[in-house]
């Protein structure tokens, strides 16, 4: 029997910096979804999808660049949502980039949240807005998300155990649904 395509994964990285605490996160969340299951991964970063995409007030209007990013998004088997926080929430672009994307192309979808802020009470962002944008979207939001604060890292490598225990849970939890999303 042949073996099942690797799981169609796509990060969606909301942070202005490319080599951030967020994206120290993601890369530590896709190390160990690796160990579970064989992976092909594109990384969205919205800050560079440029003009196309910031000045576009809807889907007809993003360049062709943009309209791939939204269509790998909208096909992936997982979605990496990964964003820190700005003022209590997800950043703005992070936000437009699902502004764009069609109303029902996530249904279903599973979704991995992720984020990084300041201090353990940005948190919240998982439960108080993450989880109700992809709730619009009827998407499958993993049950447990996970939050790493800047005490959590050494620059952009994650210190704390804890964190990595939580991906652990996060991917362990969910490892029958991966493996079935990838054999489609």
């Amino acid at each position: 029997m042949p073996e099942p395509a690797p799981l169609g994964v796509v990060i969606i990285n909301g942070s202005p910096s490319l080599q951030s605490k967020t994206m120290g996160l993601t890369n530590l969340a896709l190390a160990a979804l690796e160990r579970i299951v064989p992976v092909e991964v594109r990384r969205v970063d919205v800050y560079r999808l440029g003009n196309g995409f910031t000045s576009a007030g809807d889907r007809e209007h993003v360049t062709p660049q943009v309209d791939d990013a939204l269509r790998a998004a909208e096909q992936a088997d997982l979605l990496i949502a990964a964003t820190p926080v700005f003022r209590g929430s997800y950043t703005g672009l992070f936000k437009h980039f699902f502004d764009l994307i069609e109303q029902y192309a996530l249904a279903n979808k599973p979704v991995l949240l992720l984020a990084t802020g300041g201090s353990e009470h940005h948190a919240l962002v998982l439960d108080h807005a993450l989880r109700p944008l992809f709730a619009f979207f009827q998407a499958l939001t993993l049950p447990v998300a996970v939050f790493a604060s800047s005490s959590d890292f050494d620059g952009t490598t994650v210190l704390n155990p804890r964190v990595y225990s939580r991906i652990q849970t996060a991917l362990e939890d969910v490892e029958d649904l991966l493996r079935n999303r990838r054999s489609r």
